[in-house]
This record gives C-alpha cells, sequence and structure tokens, in this order.
C-alpha cells in the first residue's frame, strides 16, 4: 500500500471517476450558428446554452413539462403585470390553451386589467418624462406606463356598481368573489365585444380560480371600504380570510392526491407566498400528507442573499416543505431576470410546440372552480379523522411557557 499522502485513496480515486464520468457525459457547450429558420423549441435547445440563458432553457423544458405530463399548474403573478400587458399576451392564452389551472395574483392587477373593458388607453411613456408636468396633467404613471387618472375614477365605478348586486351580499372567498366578478365581466364583454375577454372573464369561462393573498391592499377591495362608509351593515359583502386560506390549501391537497403539481411563479411578493403556504397549512398546521410541489420555476429580478421570499429558491422552499426533494434536484430553475422580458418568448416556444387544433389548446381544461365543493369535501374528511387528536395536542398552552 502506498504511504505517499499525495496519492488518492480508493475512496477517493473511486469518487474522481464517478465526477469524471457524469462530466463526459455533460452536454458539450457548443451553439450552432443562428439561421433565422429555427423553431422556438430548436433555438432554446442550441442557442441558450450557460448563465441566465441556460436558466431560461430549463424554465422551458419545466413548462413543458408541466403542460405536457398533466400536471395541475398554479400560476403566481405579482407586479404591475396587467399594465404591462403580460396578461394579454401570456396569461389569457395559457388559460384558454388549458396550461394554468390555478392563478394567484394581486388585486392591483386584477383592478387595472378592467381599464381596457371600459375601453380606456394605456400608453407607453418615457420613464423620465417629468413626474410634476405629469400630475399637472393629471397622467398616473407606472414606469414607462401611463393612462389619464379618469381612468381610475371611472374603473373605481364599474366595481362599486358590481359589488351591489344581491350575489354579493355575503362572506365569501377570494376565489368565489373574483369568479362573481369575472362572471358579470364576461357578459358585459361579450355584450359590448371586446378584442379580448379580461383575465377575470377568461377565468370564470374556464373555472379558473383566482385567489388575491392580500385583497385589502387594492383598488377593487377600497371600493367595498367605500361601500360600507356609505352604506353601513346594509352592505353585508366581506372575505372570509379564514375561509380563503383553507380552500387553497384543500385544491392543493386535491391536486396533489390526484397527480403532479407544478408552480410558476412571476415575480414574487405575496402571491408566491400565498400559494407556497398551502403545503405548510396541510402538513405543519393541519397534520396531513402532503409532499409540495414536484416542480417549480421562478422568475425573478431579485438577488437571492437578503432572505427575501420574493426571490428564495426551490431549496430553501424545501426546507419549510413547499417543494418535494424530487424538485430541488431535478425540476426546479431560478431564472434570474425581468419576467415581461422573457415569459413571451416561453409562452411562444411552449404554445409553438404543443397547442393542436384550431383553439390552440395544449390539454383539456381542469375547471378546479368547479371542483371547489370535492376540494373542501374531501380535506375536511380527513381533517375530521384526526380532530380529537389534533384538539388534545394543539389546543393546550404550549409547555415552554410553564
Amino acid at each position: 500500500m502506498s504511504t505517499d499522502p499525495t496519492e488518492p485513496t480508493e475512496t477517493e480515486a473511486a469518487e474522481a471517476a464517478q465526477v469524471q464520468a457524469v462530466f463526459d457525459a455533460s452536454p458539450e457547450v457548443r451553439p450552432r450558428g443562428i439561421t433565422g429558420l429555427e423553431s422556438p423549441a430548436d433555438l432554446l435547445a442550441t442557442a441558450f446554452p450557460a448563465f441566465v440563458g441556460r436558466q431560461v432553457r430549463e424554465a422551458a423544458r419545466l413548462m413543458t413539462k408541466s403542460a405536457t405530463e398533466g400536471h395541475t399548474v398554479f400560476c403566481t403573478m405579482s407586479g404591475a403585470m396587467t399594465p404591462a400587458g403580460l396578461h394579454r399576451s401570456c396569461i389569457v392564452p395559457l388559460i384558454e390553451a388549458g396550461v394554468i389551472d390555478v392563478l394567484t395574483t394581486t388585486g392591483a392587477n386584477l383592478y387595472h386589467d378592467a381599464h381596457r373593458v371600459l375601453g380606456f388607453r394605456l400608453r407607453e411613456i418615457a420613464p423620465d418624462a417629468g413626474d410634476t408636468k405629469l400630475r399637472a396633467a393629471r397622467i398616473i404613471r407606472i414606469y414607462d406606463i401611463g393612462f389619464p387618472e379618469d381612468v381610475l375614477l371611472r374603473t373605481d365605478r364599474l366595481f362599486g356598481w358590481l359589488m351591489q348586486l344581491p350575489e354579493f351580499g355575503k362572506a365569501m372567498t377570494t376565489a368565489e368573489f373574483h369568479y362573481l366578478l369575472g362572471k358579470h365581466l364576461y357578459e358585459l364583454e361579450t355584450r359590448i365585444g371586446v378584442d379580448q375577454h379580461s383575465l377575470l372573464a377568461t377565468a370564470y369561462k374556464h373555472a379558473v380560480p383566482i385567489f388575491v393573498g392580500a385583497p385589502q391592499d387594492g383598488s377593487i377591495f377600497l371600493n367595498a371600504v367605500k361601500l360600507r362608509a356609505l352604506f353601513g351593515d346594509a352592505f353585508t359583502f366581506s372575505l372570509d380570510v379564514n375561509r380563503d386560506v383553507y380552500t387553497m390549501a384543500a385544491v392543493q391537497y386535491l391536486a396533489q392526491n390526484e397527480g403532479q403539481t407544478a408552480v410558476w411563479i412571476l415575480g414574487g411578493g405575496v402571491p408566491k407566498n400565498y400559494t407556497l403556504q398551502g403545503e405548510p397549512t396541510l402538513s405543519q398546521i393541519l397534520e396531513l400528507e402532503a409532499r409540495g410541489f414536484d416542480i417549480d420555476l421562478q422568475f425573478c429580478v431579485d438577488p437571492v442573499d437578503n432572505g427575501a421570499l420574493s426571490s428564495c429558491p426551490a431549496g430553501e422552499g424545501h426546507t419549510w416543505g413547499k417543494v418535494s426533494a424530487e424538485c430541488v434536484e431535478y425540476a426546479s430553475v431560478y431564472c434570474h431576470c425581468d419576467v415581461t422580458a422573457v415569459f413571451p418568448w416561453l409562452t411562444h416556444a411552449l404554445l409553438h410546440a404543443t397547442a393542436k387544433g384550431p383553439e390552440r389548446k395544449v390539454r383539456p381544461h381542469k375547471r378546479l372552480y368547479d371542483r371547489l365543493p370535492e376540494a373542501i369535501a374531501k380535506i375536511d374528511a380527513d381533517v375530521l379523522a384526526i380532530r380529537d387528536r389534533l384538539i388534545a395536542e394543539g389546543a393546550g398552552r404550549p409547555d415552554e411557557i410553564g
């Protein structure tokens, strides 16, 4: 046996050989020259070998896997995405194609989408046009998008009118609330003949639940505040946030028990956390069997080293139980980029490769909103089966405080 300290041991030599074998089998960084004749899938496969480009390529792979292998797709969307038109270019077509099954977003995204329903135009403007001059002209700016202040007043009037209809006069979840708004907007848009249905109307048509984790942080809910101030207890609309969180968990529980699940995170913020907290609700709080998402892909510009939830990758989420171990190893990607710069391209690549027929559908709609009563019944039954134990273990005074 050699005593030379520079000689590798048998174990070290075996590990080195294993690493070398994996390295030798890895794809070569050797892009082909772009001709302009490539399909989107071919271009992604051959011209995105490294850095953020490779992250984009991996995101495309996971999107295709989600859409074609039956995953229930939960999509989260934060930021000013509807003013920027991302819903018109990407989210609405993906819902129509049967790809997105559940959506979590902000009240602002749903509110600003309604501007176009009323016929108002959002304009491209220079971000350095001069905010004091814009304010004097009553023009509101969202970075490089502008619209007249009157757009907000007219949109407020629309939602205020809708929320006074009799069917809104009760406590409900955000999914129920947005389904009802979508129903009325769909009927209105059909009557006036819009060029494309709004996000709320499209989700209603295809029974895609829309959750909003912080509904009070948005102008739709501000109109509920106004109506309560005007009419007092005669205005009986309210949001049941307890039942809302439970409903999101129930949808995830149903989907996990029927197959694989994927989460597509566009931006970060509350929509991301509200969706990802479904699994801790199931496993840590309700103590049900839950495994987290099977695919996790994220698009975010934030750095990952400041502890912010918006930017935490799948591995960190796994420590909370939000995604599965297999997901971390084989089916997750953090795409460090502005979603508006990348997602339209990836949507095109996905639909180009998978959408079929005159309706350009990828797969049948799961219509999970229609199945909410079934999802609630399932989680109710399983919680009831362990109710006595949960009460005994979790309802008393913590031992740590004596």
